[in-house]
């Protein structure tokens, strides 16, 4: 799931250094909590109701192994076809055999995360497969060369005159096809409609898979999703396991949340449904309906302390309350899965050795559990992590010893208060107007962007001492 080779620092320092990036991150976040902030308050019982979603996801997922073999049998019994995929290699190759074996040479993509996760175009071009992302968000991250920067929001990272010079450079586009974004979507619209014509198979993700029915929701704001699932003669709809719902009714729930909570909207503008493939009596959709169920990791997360990550709808909300998303955008998690819950589910789902610093991009604020529609405690899951980390030996040796210095100062008193006074007048050589502008050692990254504030002279057991002899007699 890696997108980056660099390490977290420098690509923090990267995105710290765009003043573009964050001027554009500054704009879309907020605009993206104001409207959800309006969509939940103009919602009747909306606390009620994330509290039953809750409830959905939770006795879904603990019942996971009966509502996959119920999904599973409802789809082949509507005339899908199921495939088992237990890692993201296997997911990628499935696909790419279906493609290969339907003589795609042209593949149409609607936007989906877990094709991300498990690397599908890049499996398909190594076949000789063409992959194209329809979703004009996705679209655009594929001409750039890019992986999106946010889970709903693809291109929050750039700004509309980014995504002009884009089309400029690889598309040949003349000046009034990039005047605004409606000539921008225009012009977008007439590049990709041809290909949902040529398309042999087209690709989708699931937003929810009823268990009850076999049917598949999926969720877009765009046109594309359709045309990718009706036009060509066979869809394949990629899906993780865990994103089920056991009836309709819940579906209905769990919409009633997610688009209020990822773009402020009441309703998403195509909510498609989708059970098997066209019948004998139909004239549109598709031959062949795959469904290909991926685990990769998800079932080793059911059964540990990090099992809650699963809960997920994908809605994002939780990126846009994070002052640390807020800050460095996407990227800078060098993960499929940005923002609070990538930092959990990335290490979750890919393992912690290469993930260590992720759980660490978080300021522990709680926005992230306040915004989310499922009630996830994101800031419970990243110190389960934290303390995986330390106790695996990933945390800096710097960092170990001073804590271990502090653990044994702490429950000595007298040595405790004699290292502070210590300390505070050591800081002070360095301090100016009551600021120290440079800290020593691996500190220094706290001053590279902000100032130290020097402790006060008198402590709070120096206070309390003071107060104590006033009142003596």
């Amino acid at each position: 799931m890696r997108t980056s080779p660099l390490p977290f620092v420098r690509r923090v320092e990267q995105a710290l250094a765009d003043p573009v990036l964050r001027r554009n991150m500054a704009v879309g976040t907020s605009r993206q909590r104001t409207h959800r902030l309006e969509a939940m308050a103009a919602l009747p019982g909306a606390d009620a109701l994330r509290n039953h979603a809750s409830r959905i996801r939770a006795h879904t997922l603990a019942r996971l192994d009966e509502y996959l073999e119920q999904f599973v049998a409802a789809v082949r019994a509507r005339g899908g076809t199921v495939h088992w995929a237990a890692t993201a290699a296997e997911a990628a190759s499935i696909v790419t055999t279906i493609a290969v074996g339907e003589r795609a040479r042209l593949v149409v993509k609607s936007k989906s995360m877990v094709t991300e996760e498990i690397g599908l175009n890049a499996a398909l071009e190594a076949a000789g497969v063409t992959a194209i992302e329809t979703d004009l968000g996705e679209f655009v991250i594929q001409l750039a060369g890019q992986h999106p920067s946010h889970i709903v929001a693809p291109i929050m990272h750039m700004s509309k005159e980014q995504v002009g010079a884009l089309f400029v450079e690889r598309l040949g586009a003349t000046p009034e096809e990039v005047v605004d974004v409606a000539a921008m979507t225009a012009f977008a619209r007439r590049v990709l409609r041809e290909r949902f014509l040529e398309a042999a198979v087209g690709v989708s993700g699931v937003n929810f898979g009823v268990a009850s029915t076999g049917t598949l929701c999926l969720v877009t704001n765009e046109g594309n999703g359709r045309l990718c699932t009706s036009l060509p003669r066979v869809h394949v709809a990629v899906m993780g396991i865990e994103r089920l719902v056991p009836t309709l009714d819940d579906l209905g729930v769990m919409l009633d949340v997610l688009a209020r909570s990822a773009t402020g909207q009441a309703l998403t503008v195509y909510t498609n449904l989708v059970t098997g493939p066209r019948r004998e009596d139909d004239a549109d959709g598709p031959e062949a309906l795959h469904v290909v169920l991926v685990d990769n990791g998800r079932s080793r997360v059911l059964g540990s302390e990090l099992a809650e990550i699963l809960y997920c709808i994908r809605c994002g909300a939780c990126l846009g309350a994070c002052p640390v998303y807020d800050t460095v955008g996407g990227h800078a998690y060098g993960s499929v899965y940005p923002g609070p819950v990538g930092a959990v589910a990335t290490p979750a789902l890919d393992g912690l050795g290469p993930w260590t610093e992720l759980p660490h991009a978080s300021s522990l604020c709680g926005a992230c559990r306040d915004a989310c529609p499922v009630r996830l405690d994101i800031p419970r899951l990243l110190l389960l992590l934290r303390r995986q980390t330390v106790e695996a030996g990933g945390s800096p040796v710097w960092l170990r010893l001073a804590l271990r210095a502090h653990a044994a100062l702490a429950v000595r008193p007298r040595l405790y208060r004699l290292a502070v006074r210590l300390a505070g007048r050591v800081l002070a050589v360095g301090a100016r107007d009551g600021y120290i502008e440079r800290l020593p050692g691996p500190l220094a990254a706290w001053t590279a962007s902000r100032s130290f504030r020097l402790p006060a002279r008198r402590t709070f057991l120096d206070e309390v001492a003071r107060e104590r002899r006033k009142v003596s007699p």
